[in-house]
């Protein structure tokens, strides 16, 4: 079989198992990739049997990937960019166009898409994600795989919908490989858009799906189980604050529906909160 159809087959697999809910190893899979001589992100004009390619090959990419983020620039810098570039933005349009031309998280160089967001501008319901999945980065729209079709069904049982009254996002812009969790640094560059876009959208409420979305907003610890069940008071660096709900990301839902249940109870607290707050949805 020739190495490029080998690599794809093996990408192929790799996703359709993550679809499948199935934990991926990126480790393992970078290894029988590089054991067959397809490391990800090696020039295609190096011979596949050509030193480069075998133990070589991961840092000659990583050391691209780091030209191209600004060999001179610290994790301090690119953060101070990103505020930069979010205070300068005054819209949401506007923001999300900063996000695209961002290039301090080095998940990009990953991904076919920066994912930003979908749904409804300025609605009073902003849900957060942890970040895209394979079929996000398709796309390159937040919550549109078998975790995003839940999430649907969940919000339009208390008349929530991304077409009229709802606003979708994340706390990061950009896959990780094999659908990982971010890191604490991916996280970090991301953040001072992820505050921004709150103070542009004002939403009355935001729901914070899974742990690294909850912990990330809230900075702490404290794992979703705890989390959950409550709300969480959230405030921005200018001040916005804003009543948070964490509850079960939809993909941990999928691979335990006899969780639902608890779930149910956040988005009644959701809708509780909402009509407290005089909230026609």
């Amino acid at each position: 079989m020739p190495q490029n159809a080998s690599a794809a087959a093996l990408k192929a697999l790799t996703e359709w198992w993550e679809e499948m809910g199935v934990q991926v190893d990126q480790g393992e899979i970078d290894a029988a990739m590089r054991a067959k001589s397809v490391v990800p992100g090696l020039p295609r004009d190096v011979p596949p049997h050509a030193p480069e390619a075998t133990q070589e090959a991961p840092d000659q990419v990583r050391g691209e990937r780091k030209r191209r983020r600004g060999e001179n620039k610290t994790l301090t810098d690119w953060v101070a960019e990103a505020e930069s570039l979010a205070a300068g933005a005054d819209t949401l349009e506007a923001l999300k166009a900063a996000i695209k031309s961002f290039e301090g998280c080095p998940l990009k160089q990953l991904c076919d898409k920066t994912v930003v967001y979908d749904g409804t501008l300025n609605a009073p319901v902003m849900v957060l994600g942890e970040g895209p999945g394979g079929q996000e980065d398709r796309i390159g729209l937040p919550f549109v795989g078998k975790a995003g079709q839940l999430l649907d069904k969940m919000l339009a049982a208390i008349q929530l919908d991304r077409k009229t009254n709802t606003f979708i996002s994340n706390v990061n812009y950009w896959r990780p490989p094999g659908n990982r969790n971010p890191e604490a640094d991916e996280l970090a560059v991301c953040r001072p858009f992820v505050d921004r876009m709150v103070d542009l959208a004002q939403p009355k409420i935001i729901i914070a799906t899974g742990g690294v979305a909850a912990k990330s907003l809230l900075d702490t610890k404290t794992g979703i189980m705890r989390l959950r069940g409550s709300e969480r008071p959230f405030k921005t660096p200018a001040g916005t604050e804003v009543p948070l709900v964490p509850m079960f990301h939809p993909a941990y839902l999928l691979r335990r529906p006899q969780d639902k249940s608890r779930a149910w109870r956040d988005l009644l607290l959701v809708q509780a909160r909402l009509n407290e707050m005089g909230v026609e949805v």
